[in-house]
């Protein structure tokens, strides 16, 4: 199971922007005991993002990690800045763990800079593409009281698991906006 119960859409904490941290406070063991309890809730859950937020606590910060394809290591963001680096969208599927079971196509850009703290106050700045970036703008959006939801703008790809998986994935997909590349 995992450490910190990840609330579900209705809880009030995903619809309220989180509060930055203040650089000064980012080695307190508080604030390291949570982002140690995010990772191993994340690990548990067989996610690969988890935002504060989403423990039903207001700080602005994130995790991420997949174990591939592509591999992607662990990282740990605080305060973070995200700027698009391409005026395109790409679609593709999403699933968010406190909206367990439905996944639906989300419009993101499919490169970002991220830019904010590292778990130790260091400063970040990197620049990330495909499925990392939509894993950094989907965690980021949490950050700001937005679900994936938010950003579907057609409905009728929304979608449990299991028929998501029997008849989505891989074969037809809905009659959606044609602009839609994944």
């Amino acid at each position: 199971m995992p450490l910190r119960t990840i609330v579900r859409l209705g809880h009030p904490a995903l619809r309220t922007p989180a509060l930055p941290v203040p650089p000064e406070r980012i080695g307190d063991p508080e604030l390291q005991a949570l982002i140690d309890d995010m990772i191993e809730t994340m690990h548990e859950s067989h996610g690969v993002g988890l935002a504060a937020p989403q423990v039903g606590e207001e700080a602005q910060v994130f995790v991420y990690q997949a174990a591939g394809p592509p591999e992607i290591p662990l990282h740990v963001v605080v305060n973070p800045m995200i700027t698009p680096q391409a005026r395109e969208l790409a679609y593709d599927w999403e699933g968010c763990l406190s909206i367990p079971d439905l996944r639906g196509l989300v419009p993101r850009h499919p490169k970002v800079r991220v830019q904010g703290l590292d778990r130790e106050g260091r400063p970040l700045d990197y620049v990330v593409s495909g499925f990392e970036a939509r894993i950094v703008q989907h965690e980021f959006d949490h950050l700001n009281g937005i679900v994936f939801l938010d950003r579907m703008r057609d409905l009728r790809s929304l979608a449990f698991f299991d028929e998501w998986e029997a008849y989505l994935v891989g074969g037809s997909q809905p009659d959606l906006d044609e602009t839609a590349v994944g």
